[in-house]
């Protein structure tokens, strides 16, 4: 950035009258120490496109005292007989204009500081534009990081006679501030050194607001990043029989501010804008919006009526807005089929009846066997009473029945209800009921037993079935039902912050569109093989099942063990040639480093990517095995009322390198809004609420018609309803979409879309617990794995006097008897009491870290048989966790996961100690119980 620049002004001046080139060279000399003045000839008319070149070179170019006179000017004689006197000066030596007036002779007297007041001038400038560098560039100006280069904009703003222009202009400015940094407290930079500071509240009125604005006050101290310059309306200068009227002025040459604005008046209904500002904080994108809504709240000030609110006025016109309604994706074609789900998979079976459509360990079924298979399933449904409209609990592990199922319940006219046999009784309990169900299918023997729920396992509806008909119901036809792609097909149940969760309802048509909308882009077909490595209650699970059948492909299900195996997982990708892999970045993670360890299959050519926020960074090494032409990655956003997914971003190397948040832009069908607190939409480069309509949006929640009414909401755009997301992101010039994190207190855990409120409401439920926070962990940098639930309790005095750490453990397992376990907190801390915010607000910052200062008795107990291995493997445990843990301390219940026990064994392998199947991990789950394992493999030295 050139300082000098910063400080020097420069105007131009339209002579009406011939002026004497000697005699303003005189008077230039005299008033500026020696200046010149330089006379040019242009062969073109003042308004040609030559001019406008000429005229622009010369108001650019900046003067220094340090190496001449400070102050240089410059007479442009134009072909058709128009001149023009371009005046350049140093801020430190004199202002542009009186130096305009005392050259053409209207001021004679006027005085340019002399040497030693320029130097002292330039430091008290130099030292307040160093000061205003030091502020930092906004986030939503959409700046390019290190650019040194600036860019310059034009704009008008129409007068208004009845009110005073600065006042109002700066008035309008503050709107646009407040709306772009959520803040009402906005600060104007006036020059380097002064800015005001005033209120944009959005209750005030119009007439309210002005005043404010009018009589601002000095700021508190807040760099201002937009600065502010209104010159007088234009009026002529006259002197020695020249008269000249100021035609373009410009208080910079690069700008003070990082973006400065600056308007004049020419005497007419429209005043002239110029916008410099540096590219490091604002792009040219951000700065054209900005300019236009500070044109439009501009003129909403001056039509509105004064007793207006001032958060009612629009900073968008009717043609803005439905521009950025179609940079979010408004308005892509999609040609949706009208066919379920269990039709699409018909349709398949009947193209390529002996397609293999399913595999499980060993074991396949062609697409004819599946849909034979479960057209008996769906018999049975019918048989134990099911009918169109119903909906069917299914909790059953990843097996090929588990695809059966699904699919006979569709088949049936049902919807399923996924739920996870690894979910503790209360929450499956709770589930059931919420939904209404009267038939579930499961094996597990400790589904819990509910009043006029029927338990039944796949075996069981694969034949005549026990009929549960009513009264005069007739016996199954066998004929499948006549039903809309407009019904339910699934209700997924996801976290709630009441404590409740809460069930999505999302119909046929939704998952149709989501194909309609990929199919093409990703070339999914017959020849594809794809991985069910989700469970079923996660909606993942959606687009991995019906994704790969309503497509052709061969659905690989990945048993469990496998699944939490990263080398296991390698190899069968391997041995079943997958092609399109689905996984959330956390499970990748551990893949991409068993990759590095040893190259897997190249037979994967997709990777989609969801369920959490994924860091592009460690992709890169996984991009030098497998380049871009041989695998595409896809990171994809999504939310389970939106169908799945929303967004696809394609990740190759450069994303990777630089580290990007963008998630894409759209799928066909789909579009985003970013809105403010008040639904308002916010421009290019605003962080604000994500808000999505079009083909995904589910429409309802469960039984839940206060909470649908708030969180479905009409569409402002196109028919039908939009999705408050709660997520927090911002729209790029591009129409991508950056995804920011979550506005409230939600957030991704291993691709499980946790409710910390939810969690904190078990919490409370427990009798000894009077107050309670939780709080996500992240593990170090792009660590994953590593990221855990804290929780932090007051227990009542009667208990915090017992031992804590019984008490604790006490809490964790009443939370544990409800919540699944990827919910439960891994540490649960005792306080006197929770550090709070002068708001009375948590204070998480303050939290201290779980278990320091921890005792535990057990630790000087003897470990028994292989002592020391028992020490050497307690200090590894120790290494991975990144705290101090007892002989007896159970891995999970300290926070471990699949993904840590695999860097577990890693750990244990650098420390030259034996490994172990990881599924032994479950079995022997602290140091104590492993120890011996090791013993017995033995341990070198």
């Amino acid at each position: 950035m050139n300082d000098t620049g910063r400080l020097c002004q420069a105007l131009a001046l339209r002579l009406h009258c011939g002026a004497e080139s000697e005699r303003l060279r005189g008077n230039l000399a005299r008033l500026a120490n020696g200046a010149r003045l330089w006379v040019e000839e242009i062969p073109d008319g003042a308004d040609s496109r030559l001019a406008e070149v000429r005229r622009e070179r010369e108001m650019s170019r900046p003067a220094d005292p340090r190496t001449g006179p400070g102050a240089r000017a410059v007479l442009l004689r134009y072909a058709d007989g128009t001149e023009e006197l371009v005046v350049v000066a140093h801020r430190a030596v004199a202002e542009p204009y009186d130096l305009a007036r005392a050259l053409l002779g209207e001021a004679a007297g006027l005085s340019v500081r002399p040497a030693e007041q320029t130097a002292e001038r330039e430091a008290e400038l130099r030292a307040a534009l160093a000061e205003l560098d030091r502020g930092p560039a906004p986030e939503w100006g959409l700046g390019e990081t290190g650019a040194a280069t600036v860019g310059h904009r034009s704009f008008a703003v129409p007068a208004h006679a009845e009110v005073p222009t600065e006042a109002l202009l700066r008035a309008a400015l503050g709107l646009v501030l407040a709306r772009c940094t959520g803040q009402s407290e906005v600060v104007v930079g006036r020059d380097a050194e002064h800015s005001v500071e005033f209120s944009a509240a959005p209750s005030q009125t119009v007439a309210e607001y002005l005043e404010v604005a009018g009589g601002a006050g000095p700021g508190s101290g807040r760099a201002p990043v937009v600065g502010l310059t209104v010159a007088p309306t234009a009026e002529m200068i006259s002197g020695d029989g020249v008269k000249a009227e100021p035609f373009e002025s410009r208080p910079f040459l690069a700008p003070v501010h990082p973006m400065s604005l600056y308007l004049a008046g020419d005497g007419s209904t429209v005043l002239s804008g110029s916008c410099v500002h540096r590219h490091a904080a604002f792009g040219d994108a951000a700065v054209e919006w900005f300019t236009g809504m500070l044109t439009t709240a501009h003129r909403a000030l001056v039509t509105a009526a004064p007793d207006t609110p001032v958060g009612e006025l629009s900073l968008f016109d009717d043609e803005r807005r439905q521009e950025l309604a179609e940079l979010g994706g408004l308005g892509q074609d999609l040609a949706v089929p009208r066919e379920r789900i269990e039709e699409a998979v018909r349709r398949r079976a009947e193209r390529t009846p002996d397609a293999a459509a399913v595999t499980c360990e060993g074991e396949t079924l062609t697409y004819r066997q599946l849909d034979r298979r479960a057209d008996r399933y769906a018999a049975g449904l019918r048989g134990h009473g099911v009918a169109p409209g119903d909906r069917v609990g299914v909790c059953l592990e990843r097996s090929l029945d588990l695809v059966v199922v699904l699919l006979a319940v569709l088949k049936a006219g049902a919807a399923y209800v996924p739920m996870d046999p690894a979910y503790p009784g209360e929450r499956l309990a709770f589930t059931a009921e919420d939904a209404g169900l009267q038939l579930v299918v499961t094996r597990s023997e400790s589904f819990p037993r509910l009043e006029g729920v029927l338990l039944v396992g796949p075996a069981a509806l694969d034949g005549p079935g026990r009929a549960r008909r009513g009264p005069g119901q007739p016996r199954d036809s066998g004929t499948p039902p006549r039903v809309s792609p407009d019904g339910a097909a699934y209700v997924i149940y996801t976290s709630g912050s009441t404590g409740r969760p809460k069930g999505v309802v999302v119909p046929h048509r939704n998952v149709a569109a989501l194909l309609a909308a990929t199919e093409g882009d990703f070339a999914l077909g017959g020849e594809d093989v794809w991985t069910l490595f989700h469970s079923s209650a996660f909606d993942f699970s959606v687009w991995e099942i019906w994704g790969c059948l309503m497509t052709g492909g061969k659905l690989v299900v990945v048993p469990y063990w496998a699944s939490r195996d990263p080398a296991e997982f390698a190899a069968l990708l391997e041995r079943e040639r997958v092609t399109v892999l689905s996984q959330t970045p956390s499970a990748f993670a551990q893949l991409a480093q068993a990759d590095r360890e040893s190259r897997i299959t190249g037979s994967v050519r997709l990777v989609v990517f969801g369920g959490e926020p994924l860091d592009t960074r460690p992709l890169r090494f996984w991009l030098d095995r497998h380049p871009e032409r041989d695998c595409r990655l896809v990171n994809m956003y999504g939310i389970t009322e939106t169908t799945v997914h929303v967004t696809a971003q394609t990740v190759d190397r450069r994303a990777a390198l630089s580290g990007s948040r963008s998630v894409g832009r759209p799928l066909p069908g789909w579009h985003v809004y970013v809105l403010d607190p008040e639904g308002r939409p916010l421009p290019p480069g605003v962080p604000g609420e994500i808000c999505v309509g079009g083909a995904g949006v589910a429409g309802q929640y469960l039984n839940r018609p206060e909470l649908t009414a708030q969180r479905f909401v009409p569409d402002p755009h196109a028919p039908g309803l939009m999705y408050r997301s709660g997520d927090r992101g911002r729209l790029l010039p591009d129409g991508r979409l950056e995804h920011l994190g979550r506005l409230d207190n939600q957030v991704k855990l291993r691709g499980f879309r946790v409710e910390l409120d939810e969690i904190r409401a078990r919490l409370l439920d427990a009798p000894s617990v009077t107050a309670a926070a939780v709080v996500l962990r992240q593990g170090q940098e792009a660590d994953t794995a590593g990221a855990r639930l804290d929780a932090y309790v007051v227990l009542r005095p009667e208990v915090a006097d017992q031992a804590r750490t019984g008490a604790t453990e006490e809490v964790r397992q009443h939370a544990a008897r409800f919540l699944p376990a990827h919910m439960v907190p891994s540490t649960v801390t005792a306080l006197p009491a929770l550090p709070l915010t002068p708001n009375g607000k948590v204070d998480a910052e303050r939290l201290p870290l779980p278990l320091e200062g921890r005792s535990d008795g057990a630790e000087e107990e003897p470990a028994g048989a292989g002592d020391d291995v028992a020490s050497r493997l307690r200090a590894v445990w120790e290494e991975v966790f990144g705290f101090r843990v007892g002989l007896d301390d159970d891995f999970f219940a300290l926070g471990g996961n699949s993904l840590l026990g695999v860097r577990l064994l890693a750990a244990l392998k650098a420390a030259g100690m034996p490994g172990f199947p990881l599924p032994q991990l479950y079995l022997h789950r602290t140091v104590r119980q492993l120890a011996p394992l090791l013993a017995q493999e033995g341990v070198s030295a």
